[in-house]
């Protein structure tokens, strides 16, 4: 039997309250009525094979133990065996170790293609087999043979995530990039299919499949508005409310910060009542909250940073500690995902549960020195 409910406010903060004694002040975030955690753990890279499955199922289970409930992955992530191995370490913490799903954020995305646990030689007959002749969706509606948000599409992929991690809810589904589709169409197409993604997602959230929705990017919020694969969070959240009224599930988007890419934070390339502001900034005005991708981007920021970033970040005991405490004291990021596939991994990094986040002042020193 699937794994019911979602989280909630009174179930993430019974999660909080677990670690009264062990986290610092201001680890949990109060955002869209649950307590979440600043850090997250992220499934995307790794071998597909059986042994990785196995490490990722512990890490995630070791994640949650110490105080990491924000937990994401995407439908393509190792060719859905991710997504296997988050539905065995829920099954693990609500079975035998004494957590609840409504303590838990549980995160996925569609849009590219998953392949069924490992690439197929045929790329095309697999397309044809799995998606065009059962009437999901067309060939044509695939962008560069691998991305596609027609409505079909993301229900059959929002059936297979539930599936593959064995829950009747997803606490939020996002489109995965969807800036891939502006290399191909014109932004006036681009914005009639993602209204069309929005509508079914908004179907989904009344039927209580989803809790919530967005969109997860890499370049989509980074670039200045004449960009070819620039999105407008305002446009987005405008016709959230055009399809789903004033309580729409567009509450959360997904984007890459970290020392090398603060983009979000300084780049001012969004509109809101006539303002360029941040991104950052339109979603706390927009209700909207960030969750940060790369925050590590890869290891390549973890590792020789300079004392003049170090120290304004608390000379923390490695750096990728101090990585980590950038991203998740940034103002407005609520949590920063960090992939982690293995529990050693997590116990090292889950370190900051018990870190103070960077004050303002010395923050904003990271780059007054730089």
């Amino acid at each position: 039997m699937s794994l019911s409910g979602s989280a909630t406010f009174e179930g993430t903060a019974r999660y909080r309250d677990r670690f009264q004694d062990q986290a610092a002040e201001n680890h949990f975030r109060n955002e869209q009525n649950l307590w979440l955690s600043s850090i997250g753990i992220g499934t995307y890279l790794g071998n597909a094979d059986d042994a990785t499955d196995a490490k990722y199922s512990e890490a995630v289970v070791r994640a949650v133990e110490l105080g990491a409930n924000v937990i994401d992955t995407a439908a393509n992530y190792r060719f859905q065996r991710s997504e296997g191995s988050i539905g065995k370490a829920l099954g693990e913490l609500t079975k035998t170790k004494g957590f609840a799903r409504d303590e838990i954020l549980i995160c996925t995305k569609g849009g590219y293609l998953p392949f069924d646990g490992a690439p197929p030689g045929d790329v095309r007959g697999y397309i044809e087999e799995t998606f065009v002749r059962p009437g999901i969706t067309r060939l044509e509606d695939f962008v560069n043979g691998s991305h596609c948000m027609t409505p079909g599409y993301l229900q059959n992929q929002l059936e297979q995530s539930l599936q593959n991690m064995d829950l009747e809810c997803v606490d939020v589904y996002y489109v995965h990039n969807p800036e891939s589709q502006l290399g191909s169409v014109s932004e006036e197409e681009f914005y009639a299919r993602l209204r069309a993604a929005f509508e079914r997602l908004e179907q989904n959230l009344a039927q209580g499949k989803i809790k919530m929705y967005g969109v997860a990017t890499w370049n989509g919020f980074r670039v200045p508005p004449e960009a070819r694969g620039y999105h407008s969070l305002t446009r987005m959240v405008e016709m959230a409310r055009e399809v789903g009224g004033e309580s729409h599930g567009f509450r959360f988007i997904q984007l890459p910060f970290n020392l090398a890419m603060p983009e979000a934070l300084v780049l001012r390339n969004q509109i809101v009542d006539e303002v360029e502001v941040s991104t950052l900034e339109a979603a706390a005005a927009l209700s909207v909250t960030v969750v940060s991708s790369a925050s590590m981007l890869q290891g390549r920021v973890a590792h020789g940073l300079p004392e003049t970033i170090r120290e304004p970040l608390g000379s923390l005991a490695t750096d990728a500690l101090t990585a980590i405490q950038f991203v998740r004291s940034t103002p407005g990021i609520t949590a920063a995902l960090v992939g982690m596939s293995s529990p050693e991994h997590v116990a090292e990094n889950l370190q900051i549960v018990r870190v103070e986040p960077t004050h303002a002042d010395d923050y904003r020193r990271v780059f007054a020195e730089e």
